[in-house]
């Protein structure tokens, strides 16, 4: 039975499947990387909260937790260029491994901003993890050490990625129909 959000799909890109394998992989990676050195997982709000949730479990480190919610889009589908910080780390990061997690990496302003705003907050190393890559969109020199999945230059909903705040809850990614988002 299809849901009343899923006849804006154009096409299921990645599978509920698809993505908890790969999320399991990233989390077998970070487990060699971080063991035994309690990282701060850092998810960037909203986005992130499916991946970040999923991806925690999947490595099973013993980390610490923390959010932020940061702005480039507004209700558009393009980066706007200017980040705004909406809610601010809680904890001091002085000398700690940072582990970024973004549900997708685009035009990389966020990335790139959030990125100098740890090191300047005292951050002793940053990992960047995001769920989708979109390299067709960058333009900031922005890589991330893990990536879940390359996609192409299309609009992508679902497993918390959204368009005006609706679409987090499908349980995979979806390509939106244009004539959702070009009415905006």
């Amino acid at each position: 039975m299809k849901s009343e959000i899923e006849k804006d799909i154009l096409k299921v890109l990645l599978s509920e499947e698809e993505i908890k394998a790969r999320v399991q992989e990233l989390g077998d990676a970070l487990y060699d990387r971080f063991e035994g050195k309690k990282p701060l997982f850092l998810g960037v709000l909203k986005g992130s909260f499916v991946f970040m949730a999923d991806l925690v479990r999947a490595c099973a480190l013993d980390c610490d937790l923390e959010f932020m919610a940061l702005s480039s889009y507004q209700s558009g589908t393009s980066s706007s260029g200017r980040v705004q910080i909406n809610y601010d780390l809680r904890h001091d990061i002085t000398g700690r491994n940072i582990v970024i997690v973004e549900d997708i990496l685009d035009s990389g302003n966020t990335l790139a901003f959030l990125k100098d705003y740890l090191m300047t907050k005292g951050a002793k190393d940053i990992a960047i993890v995001t769920l989708l890559d979109k390299p067709s969109r960058r333009t900031k020199a922005v890589t991330a050490d893990l990536a879940g999945f390359t996609v192409p230059d299309e609009f992508v909903v679902g497993y918390g990625l959204d368009f005006a705040e609706r679409y987090r809850n499908l349980p995979y990614i979806g390509v939106l129909k244009p004539e959702v988002y070009e009415k905006v």
